[in-house]
């Protein structure tokens, strides 16, 4: 269990080398670092009674409780800080930060602490939300500032380069290794990051990385999402990402407020593979054997709570006391997994999700321009097809066929503006000028590589097991391509003449823009298939349609106020 393991392991030591009552003090950023990796209950068998965040913390002194700081090591955290240690209210302070602190924030904290409170200051380095054994995200605010060059608004995009490098940073201090380090070279971000993050590792901090060599360096990769800008904007299938595609996954939290009537303890749910046996079982199955799944369980249960009815004597009654915990955590699970996969098949019926994945499927997987075009404009035809699916639709069409059929495109840019009244104009045209053919550096329709025509062909030759879940993200042919040693230099340079020798045995791949649970599906399938090489996922952020979209709406608004002065 990789990147979670690594995480627990960082938060176990801060809490239990601390003997006593404590409280916890987070930031807005370390909060969901801690909460996908240690649950409440296991915060309270630390002894941990109260979690405040730093930015608003109670006035009322506490002297009895021993304080617990695990912050971003931020200018701003540091101000916070300076000016809690010049009134405490705790009796002792413990500061842990998440990265790297710089001499002279230790420096403002030591003159800071006159009452002599703190009782140590170190680093560990978990700046970053690990939401699975191999997928990791940085939550970076104002996300759509990677679409935007640097010149439009310079501070914001050094700010998200920051958070990047530090998130990076931290994942490879964690596993205690420095990589070798490549980029893509089409992205001006992905190459900015690339480089401040090899500046870091090997000039400035170059003491902290000199880990111990191994024979073969681990890989860094980074990536720009707009090179697959298909994947996004599919519907999905399999379960956990399609819990974020229809109802939305924020740290491993799902919110199901808004979804008819749900008890009380069932308003947030938690969705996490650590704490779930029957989710990380399922977790990659798609929708037709996970309702097969889901109803196996629910008999399951009903034999539980047949034979719990049955209560005849005092010995039963012991026997049902001494289980009932675990048959209330039992119950909770099935009521949770009923009401989303529920709440689900609504959504699929009344958006006529199957009709449109089948188009999105046919735009992202096989040729035919014509037989498209005609699935398309029958779907912008159909009044039951919501305002958002048929402008995806048209952006996987525009996608695809941009310079194959100009004026075909052109008629359903009209028809899209004309049937959807929440249509922006000019969005479909801003994705093309983003992520088009002319932008992007991957074989991304398999159409461009003598080796994937082939393996296109094959395929259409033995047909897909579903055609639902037969599209792959362009992730897999770079995996594959990583692993067989031909991932191009001329398109994925190498950063200062650190270069890979023989084939890498750890590769971190970081994907500016963010990353979806499909491509967290490609990276644990790989990984269980024990090949000899490990992947790890990461990006700033975790997608579906939605939130794709709404960076693209911002950058496109951002643009064109820019392009206006």
């Amino acid at each position: 269990m990789v990147l979670i393991s690594l995480v627990r392991d960082y938060i176990g030591r801060m809490l239990q080398d601390i003997p006593g009552m404590k409280v916890l003090i987070l930031d807005s950023q370390t909060v969901s670092i801690v909460s996908v990796a240690y649950s409440q209950s296991e915060l309270l068998k630390k002894e941990v009674f109260l979690v405040e965040l730093v930015d608003s913390m109670s006035k009322e002194t506490m002297s009895h409780l021993k304080a617990v700081y695990f912050l971003r090591p931020s200018n701003e955290n540091i101000q916070k800080l300076r000016r809690q240690l010049a009134n405490p209210r705790f009796g002792e302070y413990h500061l842990f930060f998440s990265n790297i602190l710089k001499i002279t924030q230790i420096q403002v904290l030591a003159d800071s602490d006159e009452q002599e409170v703190v009782h140590q200051i170190q680093e560990f380095f978990a700046d970053f939300c690990a939401i699975d054994p191999f997928h990791f995200t940085l939550n970076i605010p104002m996300h759509h500032i990677y679409m935007l060059p640097t010149v439009v608004d310079p501070p914001s995009s050094q700010s998200f380069c920051d958070r990047a490098v530090d998130g990076i940073a931290g994942v490879f201090l964690a596993l205690k290794r420095r990589p070798v380090i490549r980029y893509q070279r089409t992205s001006d971000i992905a190459k900015r990051i690339a480089q401040e993050t090899a500046k870091l590792m090997y000039e400035q901090e170059s003491g902290l990385f000199d880990f111990r060599r191994t024979e073969f360096s681990p890989l860094l990769l980074v990536i720009d999402r707009r090179d697959d800008p298909v994947t996004p904007l599919l519907n999905q299938w399999t379960y956990q990402a399609m819990v974020h595609e229809l109802i939305g996954i924020e740290d491993n939290k799902v919110d199901l407020r808004n979804i008819g009537k749900v008890s009380k303890d069932q308003q947030e749910v938690v969705l996490s593979s650590e704490q779930d046996n029957f989710f990380k079982a399922n977790m990659y199955e798609n929708f037709g054997d996970l309702g097969m799944n889901i109803k196996t369980m629910v008999d399951e249960f009903q034999q539980v709570a047949k034979s719990n009815q049955n209560i005849q004597t005092i010995d039963d009654m012991a026997k049902f006391v001494d289980n009932y915990p675990e048959y209330r955590k039992m119950q909770g699970n099935v009521s949770k997994h009923v009401t989303m996969v529920t709440e689900m098949s609504r959504i699929v019926d009344e958006r006529k999700l199957m009709t449109v994945s089948q188009t999105e499927q046919e735009l992202a997987c096989n040729g035919g321009q014509a037989a498209a075009f005609e699935a398309v404009t029958n779907l912008l035809n159909n009044e039951a097809i919501s305002d958002v699916d048929r402008l995806r639709l048209v952006m996987l069409y525009a996608l695809r066929y941009e310079k194959e059929s100009p004026v075909q495109l052109m008629q359903l840019f009209n028809k899209l503006a004309s049937c959807s009244a929440k249509y922006k104009p000019g969005l479909v045209q801003f994705l093309l000028k983003q992520a088009g053919v002319d932008r992007r550096t991957g074989d991304l329709y398999g159409n461009r590589d003598l080796l994937n025509i082939a393996r296109n062909m094959a395929r259409g030759l033995k047909g897909v097991e579903n055609v639902y879940t037969q599209h792959q993200p362009l992730l897999f042919q770079t995996m594959e391509s990583i692993i067989k040693g031909r991932l191009r230099e001329v398109d994925y340079p190498f950063i200062g003449n650190h270069f890979q020798q023989g084939r890498p045995q750890d590769v971190v791949i970081f994907i500016v823009g963010g990353t979806t649970y499909e491509e967290a599906r490609t990276v644990a399938l790989h990984n269980a298939s024990n090949s000899g090489t490990r992947f790890i996922l990461g990006g700033t952020a975790v997608l579906n349609s939605r939130r794709f979209l709404r960076d693209l709406e911002e950058a496109q608004a951002i643009s064109r106020k820019s392009n206006a002065i």
